[in-house]
C-alpha cells in the first residue's frame, strides 16, 4: 500500500472512494481497466491520507443534504480497512453532519459498523448494497477468491434486515458457460426474499470487458477453467458486452420470481430509491400536523 494526498473527496453526485486498488481478486473486475487510468499496480492500495480531513470540510460547506456513496470504484470494506479505518472515519461524519449514506461491498465487514449504519438510518437513511454473483460456493471462491463467500454475504444481509437497515442485491456478473444457469439466478434470488432485500439491480445475464480486464479475467480462465477462453474468444472477439446466451430465458426467470417475491427490479426506481435524502425526523413532524 502506499499514501498519496489528493485535492478533493467528495464529487458532486456524493460519490466518495477513500481506497484505490483491491485485493479482493474477482477474476471479472472492471476497475482493472485502463481507462480508469490507474498508474500504480491494482493490488498496491492507494490510501487518500487526507480524505477524512477533506471529506468534513465538504460535508460543512454542503448547503443541502444528500446520500452520501460509497464503493463504486473499489470496495471500501478490503482488509486494511480493519485497521486504518478510514470508512467508519467517514460514516461518523456522515452522522454527525446528518447525511444519509449507501455503501457497496461484497465483503461482510461492513458488520462492524452496523451500528453507525444503524444510527444514520434512524435519521436520514443508510442501504447496503451487496453483490452476488454465485450461489455455488466452491465457484465463488474461484472467481471471487479474497472475499466474503455468498453464504457469508447473505448471513450478512440477514443482519441487516434484523437491524432495519434496507438492502440492495446488485446480481452481477453473470459469466456465460460458468454461472449462467437457472439454477443460479434461483438460488440467490431465494436468498434475497429470505433477507428481504428492498431490490435487485440487473442489466443483464453478461458481463462487460474492456482493455485491462479482458487481458486479466482470459489470463484467470486460463488458469482456472481451460478452454472456457477459446469459447468466449470465438463467440464474442473483443465485445465490450458479453451477453449470454442464455440471456433472454434467464432474465424471464429474474422477473418472474422479483415479481412473486415483491423485489423491486426496476432499476431506475432503485437507483431513485438510492439517490433519495430522507429526513426522517421532520417526516415524523409532518405526521404529528396531520394528527
Amino acid at each position: 500500500m502506499h499514501y498519496v494526498k489528493v485535492k478533493g473527496i467528495l464529487s458532486a453526485e456524493g460519490g466518495i472512494n477513500l481506497y484505490r486498488g483491491c485485493l479482493h481478486g474477482c477474476i471479472y473486475c472492471d476497475s482493472r481497466s485502463k481507462c480508469y487510468h490507474m498508474e500504480h499496480d491494482f493490488t498496491d492500495i492507494e490510501i487518500k491520507e487526507n480524505a477524512i480531513e477533506l471529506l468534513e470540510q465538504a460535508l460543512r460547506r454542503r448547503r443541502r443534504k444528500c446520500m452520501i456513496g460509497t464503493g463504486a470504484m473499489t470496495d471500501p470494506y478490503l482488509p486494511l480497512e480493519m485497521e486504518i479505518g478510514n470508512v467508519r472515519k467517514a460514516l461518523e461524519l456522515i452522522e454527525q453532519y446528518g447525511f444519509g449514506v449507501t455503501v457497496h461491498t461484497k465483503s461482510d465487514r461492513v458488520l462492524r459498523d452496523i451500528d453507525l449504519l444503524q444510527k444514520i438510518n434512524q435519521k436520514t437513511k443508510a442501504v447496503v448494497q451487496m453483490t452476488l454473483t454465485t450461489y455455488n460456493e466452491e465457484l465463488c471462491k474461484k472467481i471471487e477468491p479474497n472475499v466474503s463467500t455468498t453464504s457469508e454475504r447473505f448471513a450478512a444481509l440477514k443482519e441487516f434486515r434484523t437491524a432495519g437497515i434496507p438492502t440492495v442485491v446488485w446480481l452481477s456478473p453473470i459469466l456465460p458457460f460458468l454461472n449462467d444457469m437457472k439454477e443460479n439466478i434461483s438460488g440467490i434470488l431465494e436468498m434475497c426474499r429470505e433477507a428481504e432485500v428492498y431490490g435487485v439491480i440487473c442489466f443483464g445475464m453478461g458481463l462487460t470487458l474492456r482493455e485491462g480486464n479482458r487481458e486479466y479475467f482470459y489470463a484467470q480462465l486460463d488458469r482456472l477453467f481451460p478452454g472456457i477462453k477459446e469459447r468466449y474468444i470465438r463467440m464474442y472477439g473483443n465485445q465490450y458486452v458479453i451477453s449470454s446466451p442464455k440471456n433472454e430465458e434467464l432474465m424471464q426467470l429474474f422477473y418472474d420470481m422479483c415479481e412473486r417475491y415483491k423485489i423491486v427490479h426496476n432499476n431506475e426506481q432503485i437507483f431513485e430509491y438510492l439517490h433519495k435524502f430522507e429526513d426522517k425526523a421532520e417526516n415524523a413532524q409532518l405526521s404529528l400536523w396531520d394528527l
